[in-house]
């Protein structure tokens, strides 16, 4: 072995190194991408959970004990209630994480030292549920110097506690999301290879038919992929489905579809195959950290729940958490389908703008 003929191929790889500034750009962003996400936006602890509370007792102590609770931080009143009633509707909408229920015996309650205030916990976020047992075991007397009012949790959906029933579901987008993504990134790519452009250059066929012809064969893997994950998750993990299953392909069809798109415009940017897979990486790291599939949602900062309001994954595990375990159906959870309808639109509008019929 000689060292010139070494250092000489090894000069040519740095030379193509710098000739591939895709490359070039995510050996330094994937990095920093993964540092600012764990430094700054990724918080195990629960902040500011979206509450509701009914108090109906309406007295001085009450609504001390009421604010007591809303100053530790851990919780934000983001909606109004009378009764346990509102608080159920609420949580089943996804509106709420947390409902407080305050009875009109409080004070005689709080006197006697039983049971005074009960707290309601989405249970299909073990998080929270975590975060309302630290709560309730706080020792909150509403600045009136009596004892501290007893309280106790009830966490709805999942009262077991069992991690597969919050992770299986959202196990779904987090498989469709790689996968859609990476499938359809290297679609456009492969036929400019493979030199099979050329044949799609002389027929009449329209950008928008190419892009539409991409899609489609792989809206059927993608179904496939959440009928395997659903069954292996009934089977297996005895993960329920309480509500509809056409709900439950209704909304893996919307995260198919945004995918794919999504895969689409990457496609149009890439100039190899090993770039798409980059770039789909890239783009897959921030949707499973900031999604709430790993880390809880409210614990991150605003500016991170911001990003992630653009991400079809975050929108996706609150409709399947929704209609898996809450029992909700797609039309009480419209705002994330219109969501992911509406970045379903803009992805392809930008792919089919982007996409010339051409080699270069």
């Amino acid at each position: 072995m000689k060292f010139a003929q070494i250092f000489a191929v090894m000069l040519k790889e740095l030379r193509q190194m710098r000739r591939d500034r895709m490359t070039l750009g995510m050996m330094v962003g994937i990095p920093t991408l993964q540092l600012m996400l764990f430094g700054f936006a990724i918080n195990p602890d629960v902040r500011n959970l979206p509450t509701a509370i009914a108090d109906m007792a309406d007295t001085a102590g009450s609504r001390a004990l009421a604010q007591d609770m809303l100053a530790t931080g851990i919780v934000r009143q983001v909606a109004p209630a009378r009764t346990p009633q509102d608080l159920q509707a609420l949580l089943n909408r996804g509106k709420i994480k947390i409902g407080i229920v305050i009875p009109q015996d409080f004070e005689r309650r709080r006197l006697d030292g039983r049971e005074a205030v009960q707290v309601i916990v989405d249970g299909s976020d073990t998080s929270v549920q975590a975060t309302a047992r630290q709560l309730a075991a706080m020792p909150l007397d509403g600045g009136s110097g009596l004892r501290a009012a007893s309280i106790s949790v009830l966490p709805l959906y999942n009262p077991e506690r069992r991690a597969a029933v919050n992770i299986v579901p959202s196990l779904i987008g987090v498989i469709l999301t790689m996968t859609m993504v990476m499938f359809t990134a290297m679609a456009i790519v492969r036929e400019r290879e493979r030199g099979n452009l050329e044949l799609l250059i002389t027929t009449p066929v329209s950008s928008a038919e190419v892009m539409m012809g991409k899609v489609l064969p792989y809206i059927g893997v993608g179904l496939i992929q959440t009928t395997v994950v659903l069954a292996l998750g009934m089977t297996v993990f005895s993960v329920p489905v309480r509500g509809s299953l056409l709900d439950v392909y209704g909304a893996a069809m919307l995260l198919i579809v945004a995918n794919l798109t999504l895969g689409l415009l990457v496609s149009t940017k890439a100039q190899t195959q090993f770039q798409a897979m980059q770039m789909a990486f890239f783009l897959f790291l921030p949707s499973i950290l900031l999604s709430g599939f790993m880390f809880p949602f409210d614990g991150m900062p605003v500016a991170a729940q911001w990003i992630a309001e653009i991400l079809p994954l975050t929108h996706f595990v609150r409709l399947i958490r929704g209609v898996m375990l809450r029992g909700a159906d797609l039309y009480t959870l419209w705002p994330d389908v219109l969501a992911l309808m509406a970045f379903t639109a803009v992805m392809m509008t930008l792919a089919i703008s982007r996409f010339r019929k051409r080699l270069d």
